[in-house]
């Protein structure tokens, strides 16, 4: 279907979501839905704020009523005889995003360059990330077997140090199986020195193997690119002296990355650490300079190289494209539960700032600040500068890879009627 049908069906669909409560429930019984609807998501709001920003019998009786708010929303309806409209009514707005997310998505495909393949390619693994896919994979014997020069690191080692031995010892590519970190650390060598850089999805998430469009189930598939393979070039952020592939964060994330049991509990990490940070307890007060803005008191500042999508306020999930050559900022500043219920429920206002620049200061009250770079927490000197270096990394990928999912984007009702209209062809 063409993204002109795929328009006019997500305004069909909408308008009828729109009009079956009334038709299906009369006035009296759509009243009643929307009173209940708006109590229930009101009280549910209310406990997950509670639940994220206490501890202890507190917060596990917040969970409790997360979970039942919507079960006594349901039961109502249920007794209302009201349950089926509800149901259809979800259906029938699910159907009109997706129809209207489906038009509104273009292809992404960066520019590819046909380069020979290099003849002395060394790569860099560590048989530790992402639960020893290394060894799993048969990676180094696959990589040995196609005459790449493999570095297996079996403890604390200066990467920057061993990429830049190998370049002075004749290698024409460096690459890296292992996580974000460390690609960040050997990109950055390989943009300095101008040499092609490859990727090996042997990670635990692969977030910039993602976002290059490289399978992430198989790495093995990524050494394709020493046989079969093209370039592209993409954007590289830079952080004082060092670069990142992904993101740096400051404040609430980035004190979440510090803690030392983050690497074996990410989720229970972050929800210990959550009650103090949201209460502004301890840590760095930040003030951020993005161009002609300044922010002050944010608790999460997240700048990332090139924007993630614009649902994605964590830096989790995946970036479009990586060669706009401009930073992708987001800042959230939580003063209470109105302002986390807003920020729930999506709502920019002065709880969420979204932008892109070519260059960030961070500024605080400490000396020095913590920071996440690429889910490496360090400490660095205030005021810290994020900058985006345009094009500056040439990556080798295989040439037959499962690419870039497309994006998600929200749906603009005003250019899905542009694009529904005739012209819109």
């Amino acid at each position: 279907m063409t993204p002109n049908w795929l328009a006019r069906l997500a305004i069909v669909l909408a308008l009828a979501a729109a009009v079956f409560p009334l038709a299906a429930a009369g006035l009296r019984g759509s009243l009643l839905l929307i009173l209940v609807g708006f109590a229930g998501v009101a009280v549910a709001l209310a406990a997950a704020w509670w639940f994220l920003a206490r501890r202890g019998l507190v917060r596990w009786l917040a969970a409790v009523v997360l979970v039942a708010a919507p079960v006594a929303v349901a039961v109502m309806y249920l007794r209302a005889h009201l349950l089926w409209v509800v149901v259809v009514t979800v259906v029938l707005w699910s159907a009109a995003l997706a129809a209207g997310r489906a038009a509104l998505v273009a292809p992404i495909k960066p520019h590819e360059y046909e380069t020979p393949p290099p003849r002395h390619p060394f790569l860099i693994m560590n048989p530790r990330s992402g639960g020893g896919k290394v060894e799993r994979f048969h990676l180094a014997d696959r990589a040995r077997a196609l005459g790449a020069d493999v570095a297996l690191l079996n403890g604390p080692t200066d990467v920057v140090a061993l990429a830049r031995r190998a370049l002075d010892s004749g290698a024409d590519l460096l690459g890296v199986a292992g996580g974000d970190g460390t690609q960040a650390l050997v990109a950055g060598v390989a943009a300095e020195r101008g040499v092609p850089f490859m990727v090996i999805s042997a990670g635990t998430r692969n977030h910039f193997a993602l976002d290059l469009g490289l399978d992430r189930q198989d790495p093995a598939t990524c050494l394709d690119a020493l046989t079969d393979g093209v370039e592209v070039r993409v954007d590289l952020g830079r952080i004082g002296d060092r670069t990142f592939v992904n993101n740096a964060s400051f404040g609430a994330y980035a004190a979440v990355v510090k803690s030392p049991a983050y690497r074996d509990d990410k989720a229970g990490t972050t929800l210990d650490l959550l009650p103090d940070l949201l209460a502004e307890e301890g840590g760095a007060h930040l003030r951020v300079r993005v161009g002609d803005i300044e922010l002050a008191g944010p608790q999460a500042v997240l700048v990332s190289n090139n924007p993630y999508d614009a649902d994605d306020i964590a830096g989790l999930g995946r970036r479009p494209r990586l060669d706009r050559g401009v930073l992708g900022v987001l800042a959230v500043k939580v003063r209470g539960a109105m302002d986390a219920t807003r920020l729930v429920r999506g709502l920019r206002s002065k709880v969420l700032t979204i932008t892109t620049v070519d260059r960030v200061v961070v500024e605080a009250d400490t000396p020095l600040v913590p920071v996440g770079i690429d889910g490496e927490a360090v400490s660095l000197p205030t005021p810290v500068s994020c900058t985006i270096q345009r094009a500056a990394l040439r990556v080798r990928v295989p040439r037959h890879r499962p690419g870039v999912p497309p994006p998600r984007p929200s749906v603009d009702w005003a250019r899905l009627g542009r694009l529904a209209l005739p012209a819109g062809r």
